[in-house]
């Protein structure tokens, strides 16, 4: 008999462990959670879930409390019954009356090597705080936050230059078999759930807006971790003649800081040569540099460095605060 299961997410992020359990013969998805349908982009138009679209497109039966601790929702575990739950980026907290009822418990897919980075991105602050190494854990859900016994770890590098979204790929790709492996292991009662050491834990809490802002006396690493971290929202930003203003850059080669942090240099090839190959420079902590390659100024377009140095007709007061 395959192990029925009800399958709870939202985003794109738990894509990849649905379709793999689709598509395993020994697994049997009986429905799936999803938020409501929301306003979502610049035209706030209301649209479904990836996780939603995915379920209607396999032809599974899709639920959509507005909030899974409601009595309608206790109902609807109680009547599909399942033996386990695979939760991967739902939303709402589970209670514990909801926890008790598969046999197997409610399995979760968290984005870091748990204990560390336990909240809503540890993708993002992973990338941020400049880990070099990150993961994924199953774990068995809890009423805490992300404090459940952990099950199985994949372990993976953070490449120099990796993005946010790029590392959300890479994690849930390698996600999908563990989620699998877990609840077979699970099933046959030949996994030790292993309890978290809180005195190792980090919290990745939720993103604000000014989580990007640029602090300029850091050093150009650590802004750079930032850009990749915090994309695609809220972005790294900082202000330019008192408007934001979103860049993106690396720490500059070969060059010294020699001037106030967020004072910007634009320096011109010698000999001269296409504007492409002309610099933008912005002094940061520790005598380095970020070597500017596209800004968006609030209300505009997102251009390159050469193309912001010429119509900004940057003078030597200018800086990025």
């Amino acid at each position: 008999m395959p192990l029925r299961i009800v399958f709870c997410g939202t985003p794109a992020f738990a894509l990849p462990t649905l379709s793999h359990l689709i598509a395993q013969p020994d697994f049997q998805i009986d429905a799936v959670i999803t938020q409501p349908d929301r306003p979502r982009g610049r035209g706030h138009e209301v649209s479904s879930s990836p996780v939603k679209d995915a379920a209607l497109e396999a032809g599974i039966a899709v639920y959509q409390p507005e909030k899974i601790k409601s009595e309608s929702a206790h109902n609807f575990f109680k009547r599909v019954s399942p033996d386990a739950v695979v939760i991967i980026a739902y939303g709402q907290i589970i209670s514990q009356t909801l926890l008790d009822i598969p046999r197997l418990g409610w399995v979760n897919l968290h984005g870091s090597l748990l204990p560390k980075y336990r909240g809503a991105a540890p993708i993002n602050w992973a990338i941020v705080n400049g880990e070099t190494k990150t993961g994924v854990t199953t774990m068995q859900v809890s009423a805490g936050l992300d404090t459940g016994t952990m099950l199985l770890k994949h372990e993976t590098g953070i490449g120099p230059d990796e993005t946010a979204p790029q590392l959300a790929a890479r994690l849930a790709e390698a996600g999908a078999p563990l989620v699998a492996e877990t609840l077979r292991t699970l099933d046959r009662g030949e996994i030790t759930p292993e309890p978290q050491d809180n005195s190792q834990s980090t919290l990745a809490p939720l993103l604000k807006k000014e989580d990007g802002r640029i602090d300029w006396s850091q050093p150009a690493q650590a802004i750079y971790n930032r850009i990749r971290g915090l994309q695609p929202w809220p972005g790294a930003f900082t202000t330019f003649r008192g408007k934001n203003c979103h860049v993106w850059g690396k720490p500059a080669a070969n060059a010294t800081a020699l001037a106030l942090p967020g004072e910007i240099t634009a320096t011109v090839a010698t000999p001269p040569k296409p504007m492409q190959s002309n610099r933008l420079l912005v002094t940061c902590g520790a005598d380095t540099a970020l070597e500017i390659e596209f800004v968006r100024l609030e209300g505009r377009k997102r251009v390159t460095a050469p193309e912001f140095s010429s119509g900004a007709h940057l003078t030597s007061s200018d800086r990025f605060v």
